[in-house]
């Protein structure tokens, strides 16, 4: 019998493939199934940004593949760092301080193959977004924990890392907006990162994905913002979020140029680039006109507070987030004996929701579920009256 590689084997069971197994199951009982499982952007990328693919994917030479030289690659770049530079003051350098990626979530596990040995030991708070510690698995590391708790604001205790641990380190990612949980953090929880890493020879990666999903006046900071974050790490970001490009798959990661360095010598063993239609679209996002963002945030802020009123009204009380576009919700007290993967599961066969499992993101993340605001109002407001009726509290 032909068996996979044994580092497949130390992956975590993939929950949100089984929820979607049983999304299949339960619409083939003919239920109408609401997805607020999967933080899939439902809005869809803007008009200008679309024609652009499309006048770009007619071009014959759009098709070959595309090459660190090539114009619409040094475009590309150039049009990263004045973004950049317009939404966090910070100076990059386009040839070396900043690498296009097939979208972010490539590029944040292709940086744990770029650096870790099976002795290294990658630091990843947890619950994260899976990524960051399936890579590190993945690439045959060494995973360490550190636990976000909400009496800490889902924030590390880096201070608490014991001499072994960090002696063994080699790579640490953050997030903030968080996913899952939503917590924010100001440019003083960044100044405090930078000056812990610095001589430590530990890569910090930053994800920084939902950067313009902020709500209530909250801006979210970069971590490259800090004097000296250039010196021990880099930032990743994606059109994803912020221009609904979540299927064109393109991201990008900027910062410390050795490390991009590495990162893109990596790269170029497994990949040939990204398709240069979608790179001349993404030039239009970034350097066009920013108002859909502004829509898209308008919109993800009616989802909210439509979702966090109606919650309470049946008895779910959990706190507005600031940023992302997610809800993260404890399980109801009613509930509570059951695991999160068991809650979701109920929930799905019950009531036709379906929601992300809080121990899909790391061990941590049990006792939770994630809400995606992927869906109208409207949709929202009907998920939330079943939820109700399961709670059987009147609203």
């Amino acid at each position: 019998m032909i068996q996979e590689a044994n580092r497949l084997k130390r992956l975590p069971p993939y929950l949100f493939t089984i929820i979607d197994d049983l999304k299949r199951q339960v619409k083939s009982q003919g239920v109408d199934v609401i997805d607020l499982g999967m933080g899939s952007p439902d809005q869809g990328a803007p008009d200008w940004v679309v024609d652009e693919l499309c006048r770009a994917a007619r071009i014959k030479s759009s098709h070959r593949y595309s090459r660190i030289g090539d114009e619409v690659e040094i475009k590309l770049r150039e049009a990263i760092a004045e973004w950049y530079r317009n939404r966090f003051k910070v100076k990059l350098d386009p040839a070396s301080e900043v690498l296009p990626l097939i979208g972010s979530k490539e590029g944040i596990a292709h940086l744990a193959l770029s650096f870790l040995n099976n002795d290294d030991i990658a630091l990843v708070p947890s619950p994260a977004y899976p990524v960051h510690f399936n890579g590190v698995i993945m690439a045959g590391g060494i995973l360490y924990n550190i636990p976000l708790r909400k009496e800490n604001g889902f924030r590390p205790n880096l201070k608490a890392l014991g001499k072994e641990i960090l002696k063994m380190s080699k790579l640490i990612f953050l997030s903030y907006p968080h996913n899952p949980t939503t917590a924010v953090v100001d440019l003083d929880f960044f100044k405090e990162v930078v000056k812990w890493a610095k001589g430590k020879n530990i890569i910090v990666g930053h994800d920084l994905a939902y950067s313009d999903i902020v709500f209530d006046g909250y801006r979210a900071p970069s971590m490259l913002e800090v004097k000296g974050a250039k010196e021990v790490g880099v930032e990743f970001h994606t059109l994803s979020k912020s221009y609904n490009m979540a299927g064109w798959r393109i991201g990008f990661c900027v910062g410390n140029a050795e490390i991009l360095k590495v990162l893109a010598k990596t790269k170029s063993y497994i990949d040939f680039g990204i398709f240069q239609a979608i790179q001349c679209a993404a030039i239009k996002a970034l350097t066009g006109p920013q108002d859909c963002i502004r829509h898209t945030v308008e919109t993800y802020k009616r989802r909210r507070d439509v979702m966090i009123d109606q919650l309470a009204k049946v008895g779910w009380e959990v706190e507005k987030p600031k940023a992302t576009f997610y809800i993260w919700a404890h399980i109801p007290l009613k509930y509570s004996a059951l695991t999160s993967m068991e809650f979701a599961t109920f929930l799905l066969k019950e009531t036709g929701v379906a929601v992300a499992p809080g121990t899909g993101f790391g061990e941590y993340g049990e006792g939770y579920v994630r809400f995606a605001l992927v869906d109208s109002e409207e949709r929202i407001k009907e998920a939330v009256s079943r939820i109700g009726k399961l709670l059987k509290i009147e609203g």
